[in-house]
């Protein structure tokens, strides 16, 4: 009986064979769960600052481009978006690119403004989980050589 006892502990003792290992890196966490979601406006000094917008959710990458839409809210902020009065988004993604189909002409919209919109929706992307390889493509209403590109957000990289 004594030997079947130590073999039980040399057993246990040895781990069945399975060695510690270091620690092993992997993709950041999603982080979907948000207190609301994030807007880019400009700033006094035409700069990109962000603004949370309370919603009790992150809610989708349509969602907080039409509430981008919408206009600022209460903030000294400013948009370079042009209002409208309907601020339907459509949003589709491939595994490399976010395409933005907003209510807008390229004269309703400067290139900050674009910015807005990009990193608004690459935030939301991100938040929820979307790698941050992804680029956003911008499509207006009208053609313009501007719906074609590719864009990254110039306030996160």
């Amino acid at each position: 009986m004594a030997g079947v006892w130590c073999a039980a502990a040399a057993v246990l003792l040895a781990g069945c064979g399975v060695q510690p290992s270091g620690v092993t890196g992997g993709d950041e966490a999603p982080t979907g769960v948000a207190p609301g979601v994030t807007l880019y406006f400009v700033d006094a000094g035409g700069e990109l600052r962000p603004q949370l917008r309370p919603t009790g959710r992150l809610g989708t990458v349509s969602d907080a481009v039409q509430l981008l839409l919408t206009g600022l809210g209460d903030s000294d902020l400013r948009t370079e978006i042009a209002p409208t009065t309907t601020p339907r988004v459509v949003v589709t993604s491939t595994p490399d690119v976010l395409r933005i189909e907003v209510p807008l002409t390229i004269d309703d919209v400067t290139p900050l403004g674009i910015d807005q919109i990009v990193c608004t929706a690459l935030g939301v992307h991100v938040q929820g989980g979307g790698s941050r390889d992804t680029r956003a493509q911008v499509r207006f209403t009208l053609p313009t050589p501007e719906s074609e590109k590719h864009r990254r957000c110039p306030v996160t990289g």
